[in-house]
């Protein structure tokens, strides 16, 4: 061991943590642990010949060489036990995915960082050298959706996890129930207008379910994404929803992240919404680190950590549900332009999948990584109501 820190130059609080680790597991099972970079990975999985990639047109697919399965299957990560073939699950299984890899922990994006940083870097267009930078100071958002915009609501939600846990597609059974206990503890502490109750899904009484579906709140099983990916495991045991006593602070525990925060509320107040979302994060952060002095996972340059690459960064998707009947004459084709354009998303507002209905439409950030938080909301602030001007005079054309 002093041979392996003379020669890796270990940092004295790496050796430290070195040592640590190997007291934890025992001398008997040092040999299972393993050193790359620098970094502790719990050891070596069966190595197994590289899988068909249904999913031909998936990062996954365009990364994944022979010399990077080889190089990185047979690793397991610290944390959680996770493996290459673990994380790249959802590729292999189905044929329509877009980046078709989930982390089990923040180790994965170490560990198999030769495939993890290809596809991030493809998926966010940022470069090898980018660094993230968070802002969650609602006093820099300047102006709001203009008062006349026919905007139904505005929900902003972000993801956040803890360290120490796995993420959702590796998290064992006992760590999902420790951090459940801990944000139980958290939720209690909560005054003022984020003070509420959390229901937990497993036991949950059927006055309560129904009274969550009709609130738009539930989330349910049976996504097969998350359930290849290993993130339904143990279900419904260690989930649940907290949400304020007006219904406009909401947060998800142990669903396809460790924690979704959601501020939301009827009308166009954007600055409100995320008013109360910052404060709602502190408080969640706050309490869980006072508890048991777990911060959340943020990376330098990915920043915070999530199951899913595509919301590494902020995680933060800002939306209105707005009425746009002349985009709407103009055509579906033509608003997905101007919003890229505007760096924005348009969906139906049944969600992703759910298609379109009438003129009304969930506008949202496009971004998530290389932006900070104030620079999403207030490109979605700012697009909205350049969706609104445009919108009108689009009304007059049509109208002819």
């Amino acid at each position: 061991l002093q041979h392996y820190f003379i020669q890796s130059n270990l940092s004295i609080m790496s050796w430290q943590k070195l040592l640590g680790s190997c007291a934890a597991v025992g001398a008997a099972s040092l040999g299972v642990y393993k050193m790359k970079n620098n970094h502790l990975f719990a050891g070596t999985a069966e190595q197994k010949p590289l899988p068909e990639i249904r999913s031909e047109q998936s990062l996954v697919k365009k990364h994944l060489t022979q010399e990077k399965w080889d190089q990185l299957s047979g690793i397991k990560t610290k944390t959680s036990g996770f493996t290459l073939e673990q994380a790249i699950a959802t590729a292999i299984q189905f044929d329509n995915q877009q980046c078709g890899i989930y982390a089990g922990d923040h180790d994965s994006y170490i560990d198999f960082a030769p495939l993890f940083d290809l596809v991030i870097q493809d998926y966010h267009g940022i470069d090898a050298n980018a660094t993230h930078t968070s802002d969650m100071d609602p006093e820099k958002i300047q102006g709001n959706v203009h008062p006349d915009a026919p905007v139904h609501s505005v929900r902003i939600r972000v993801g956040r996890s803890f360290e120490g846990f796995g993420l959702s597609p590796g998290i064992t059974r006992d760590q999902r129930l420790e951090l459940e206990g801990l944000l139980k503890k958290a939720f209690s502490t909560f005054t003022g207008d984020l003070a509420g109750d959390y229901y937990p899904l497993l036991g949950m009484e059927e006055s309560v379910r129904q009274q969550l579906v009709d609130d738009h709140f539930l989330f349910v099983s049976g996504d097969p994404n998350l359930i290849v990916a290993g993130m339904e495991r143990d279900w419904p045991e260690g989930r649940g929803i907290f949400h304020n006593k007006d219904k406009t602070f909401l947060v998800w525990v142990n669903e396809e992240d460790q924690t979704r925060i959601i501020s939301m509320q009827k009308g166009g107040d954007v600055k409100a919404v995320f008013e109360r979302l910052s404060r709602a994060i502190k408080a969640v952060q706050d309490s869980v680190k006072a508890e048991s002095g777990k911060d959340f996972l943020f990376d330098p340059k990915y920043g915070y950590i999530h199951s899913c690459p595509t919301n590494l960064g902020t995680g933060m998707r800002a939306s209105v549900h707005i009425d746009l009947p002349g985009w709407t004459a103009e055509g579906t084709d033509a608003l997905r332009e101007r919003c890229e354009q505007l760096k924005l998303q348009p969906r139906g507002t049944r969600g992703e999948s759910g298609g379109q209905t009438g003129c009304t439409y969930d506008i949202s950030n496009k971004h998530r990584l290389g932006y900070s938080e104030v620079e999403l909301v207030q490109c979605m602030i700012d697009g909205v109501n350049t969706l609104f001007a445009e919108d009108m005079e689009l009304q007059k054309k049509h109208a002819k």
